[in-house]
This record gives C-alpha cells, sequence and structure tokens, in this order.
C-alpha cells in the first residue's frame, strides 16, 4: 500500500465519495475524502493566480498607462502562457513521478508571482502575466491524477469535486484580489499569492502519495501522441471545442466586468468587482452536483443543457446586465452552465483512454485555454468600440455556436 498519512486508506462504502471494499489480492488504496477535498483546495489557490488580475484591471491600466483593451490583454496573456504550459508541461504528467513534479512547479509559480508583484513597466507585468499563466497549468497535472485514483463508478462525482475546488479557485479569486487590492494595492495581491504558492509546496510534498509514470515516452514523443490522440477521438476534439467556446464567453464577460462596474451607471471600484466573484461562486458550487447528472445520463447528454443554461444566462445579461439584480442573476445562471459544461467535458474524455489521460487533457485544456485568450481579448476589443452590447452578443454567438456543433454531431458517441 503507498503510504500517504491520513490521505489514503483501504475502501470503504461508509464516506459516498469512496468506492466498495477493496480487491483483496491488490489491496488497493483509494482516495479518502479528506484528500479529495486536499486536492479540490489545492487546485483552486492554484487556478486564482491568474484570474487575480481581473478585477484590478483598471487600476493596472492607471498605472502603467493603458486603454482598456490593452488592459485586457493581460488576462489573454496569462491565458496564453496556461495553454503553453499545457502543451510542454502537462504532457509530463504521464511520464514523471508527479508529487515531485508538482512540488517543483510550485517553487517555479511563487517566483513569477514576486516577479509580478514587483513589476516596475507594462513589459515586465506582460512577461511576469505570462510566466504566471504557464504555471498554472500545475492544476491540470493534479486533475487527472484525481480522475486516476477515482473508481469509474464514481468518477464524475470525483471530478466534479475537484473541478468545483478549482472553478471556485477561479471565481473566488476575484473575490480575494478585489479586496486585498482595496486594503493593500494591487501589488499585496501578488506578495500573499506567492507565499501561498511556498507553503502549498510544502504541503503537498508531505501530503500527496507518489504516483508513478504510466508510460515511457522520449518527451517529443510524447508531444507528437498529443496530436495524434487528437486525430483518433471525434469525442476528444467535439469536448475541446465546445468548452474552448464556453470558456471564450466566460472570459469575455470577466474581462469587461471591472470596467462596466467602473463605468456610469454603477461607478464602483475593485472591491465591488471582486464581490461579483461571490456570485459566480454560488453557480459553481452546483457542479458536483452536476457531476452526478452527467454519471448517470452521460456526458453528452449533460454537455447540451450545461451550453443551454449558459445560453439563457448570457440572454439575462444581455438584456438586464446594467443592473445589479440582472448581473446577479445571469452570473449565477451562466456561472452554473460554464462550470457544469466544463464538468461534462472532462468526465467525458478521462474515460477514453486511462493510459493517456494526461494526454488528452492536454489536447482539451490546451484548446479551452486558447479560446479563453482569444474571448478575452475579443471581449475587451468589443467593450472599448460597442460596449456592454458588443461583448454580450458575442458571448451569446459563441454558446449557439457550441449547441449548434452539438446538434450538427449527433453521431458522436461518448468516447468515440
Amino acid at each position: 500500500m503507498i503510504r500517504c498519512g491520513d490521505f489514503c486508506i483501504y475502501r470503504s462504502p461508509a464516506v459516498n465519495l469512496e468506492p466498495p471494499p477493496p480487491n483483496p489480492v491488490t489491496n488497493e488504496p483509494v482516495l479518502k475524502r479528506r484528500l479529495v477535498l486536499f486536492l479540490a483546495t489545492s487546485v483552486g489557490i492554484i487556478v486564482a493566480n491568474a484570474y487575480y488580475v481581473q478585477p484590478i484591471l483598471a487600476e493596472l491600466g492607471r498605472e502603467f498607462a493603458l486603454s482598456p483593451e490593452r488592459a485586457g490583454q493581460i488576462v489573454m496573456t496569462t491565458q496564453l502562457g496556461t495553454a503553453l504550459g499545457m502543451l510542454t508541461v502537462v504532457p509530463l504528467g504521464d511520464t514523471r513521478e508527479l508529487r515531485s513534479l508538482i512540488t517543483a512547479l510550485l517553487g517555479l509559480a511563487a517566483c513569477a508571482l514576486i516577479a509580478m508583484a514587483t513589476a516596475s513597466s507594462a513589459q515586465t507585468l506582460f512577461f511576469a502575466s505570462f510566466a504566471v499563466g504557464m504555471s498554472t497549468s500545475i492544476v491540470h497535472l493534479i486533475v487527472p491524477y484525481a480522475a486516476h485514483l477515482a473508481p469509474e463508478s464514481i468518477r464524475g462525482r470525483v471530478v466534479g469535486t475537484v473541478l468545483s475546488g478549482l472553478l471556485m479557485g477561479i471565481l473566488l479569486a476575484r473575490t480575494f484580489s478585489g479586496l486585498t487590492a482595496g486594503v493593500f494595492g494591487w501589488r499585496g495581491v501578488y506578495w500573499v499569492a506567492a507565499t501561498m504558492m511556498v507553503t502549498l509546496a510544502v504541503l503537498v510534498y508531505r501530503w500527496l502519495p507518489r504516483r508513478p509514470p504510466v508510460v515511457h515516452l522520449k518527451y517529443f514523443v510524447l508531444l507528437r501522441s498529443v496530436l495524434d490522440l487528437a486525430r483518433q477521438h471525434a469525442a476528444l476534439r467535439e469536448s475541446a471545442v465546445t468548452s474552448a467556446l464556453l470558456f471564450a464567453a466566460f472570459s469575455a464577460l470577466w474581462t469587461t466586468l471591472a470596467f462596466l462596474l467602473e463605468a456610469p451607471p454603477f461607478g464602483y471600484g475593485p472591491e465591488v468587482a471582486g464581490l461579483f466573484g461571490l456570485v459566480g461562486a454560488i453557480g459553481a458550487a452546483g457542479a458536483p452536483i452536476f457531476g452526478r447528472l452527467t454519471d448517470s445520463i452521460g456526458a453528452r447528454a449533460a454537455l447540451v443543457w450545461a451550453l443551454f443554461l449558459t445560453l439563457v444566462g448570457f440572454i439575462i445579461l444581455g438584456l438586464f446586465g446594467r443592473t445589479i439584480s440582472g448581473l446577479i442573476i445571469g452570473i449565477l445562471v451562466m456561472d452554473l452552465g460554464v462550470q457544469s459544461g466544463h464538468v461534462a467535458n472532462q468526465t467525458r474524455i478521462y474515460g477514453i483512454d486511462p493510459q493517456a489521460r494526461g494526454r488528452l487533457n492536454t489536447a482539451y485544456m490546451v484548446t479551452y485555454f486558447t479560446g479563453g485568450a482569444t474571448g478575452s481579448a475579443l471581449g475587451a476589443f468589443f467593450w472599448q468600440h460597442a460596449g456592454w452590447l458588443g461583448v454580450s452578443t458575442f458571448a451569446i454567438s459563441v454558446v449557439a455556436l457550441g449547441l449548434a456543433i452539438m446538434k450538427r454531431n449527433t453521431t458522436v458517441s461518448v468516447t468515440a
């Protein structure tokens, strides 16, 4: 049995997240609820690094003399960094011992955050943002790691729980950033974040069980195999494209929300923009429940419902986004749809090939963050040239395109 303190046990039916008793021959250890929650918390803390910037974009624009469109490109740069990290770092998750790899990458994340906190020019800020984005790819080593330990019968629930932590981190990052910036300034946000990365590195090394490599391939052969998987599996391509569209719409909203709230009729600062992260977090809290729905009706059917829910949320935001109540209701519905679609898609791709989950996740998430980067840039563009109407119309259009793709590809199976 792998030793990992109180975080690994033999399978017990007493806890809902845990599967039936172990095979008496293998005595295989399995995730305990506490380890699931630790993994969920860890990915939330790590992924938050990439989203602290959104509520403080207006402040950064003033300090570094950036237009709203140019300031919005900071978010795009971060997401492009994440996509590159997904392409170059995450495939190593199938070929390296994960605990040591994650610990080392957390140290690099701390360095990137310190660079962000000490940036003295716009060029340094963009470079540091790119490095922060690359470092957040760590979370996409942890999510397939959790799926690896979870039996198929509850994989949707476990993935849903861990992804809920990830998505709560994305949303609560805005609240933390806005409130912290209001008290200590925007640089204080990144000093605190760097401290959390160092602390988390120590805890990960002490608490996570070792997981040996599952395949033995040379690095460039490994990267080529990512493209091979994308060519072979229609379900992977469909999930990657629909998630990219969802994340493009999601990123367009959150990149421009701080500018909307700062402008008339609102006139609010970063603290209020950050508090809207709490609204989104309530929607994200439904992700584990949606994971159960995914287990019962199938990932593809669940994805269609998630796309429809997201579309409804953006229609509400487009029609009533100039009121606080309209923003709250629209963000609640939209965030639940986006996060649920992500859970359905990741549950789906992890069922394609158990020996290639890291590489499947790479193909999926590179596409996902490329969509997010594009959405951030276009959201900032439409805000500067067409205001809130332009942003909401763009978001509605890309989500509707996702639904059209699902309707057209009715012959694609769950794991095709």
